[in-house]
């Protein structure tokens, strides 16, 4: 996000985008987190290993979009913290 586009939203509209990014990135991390799980199952007690290679590059490329998220976040909250100073 631009900073011109964040100086643009109102503060309610910041805090609704900011938890909705936290919510997502929550959702992301559990869904990852059963994903990795049953990669990693799949490895050590399956004998057919493709689909388990399939899924675990799928939880890897998924992985990916969390650092753009918390720098989304991190954004948002700089932005509402110096609305809250110069208030």
């Amino acid at each position: 996000m631009k900073n011109n586009e964040l100086k643009n939203k109102t503060t309610e509209e910041l805090q609704t985008n900011l938890n909705l990014i936290k919510a997502t990135c929550i959702a992301l991390i559990v869904v990852l987190t059963l994903l990795v799980g049953i990669t990693t199952y799949g490895f050590i007690m399956k004998d057919n290993k493709s689909t388990f290679i399939a899924l675990f590059a799928v939880a890897i490329s998924c992985g990916a979009m969390l650092p753009i998220q918390f720098v989304s976040m991190k954004k948002i909250k700089t932005e509402l913290n110096s609305r809250k100073t110069s208030e």
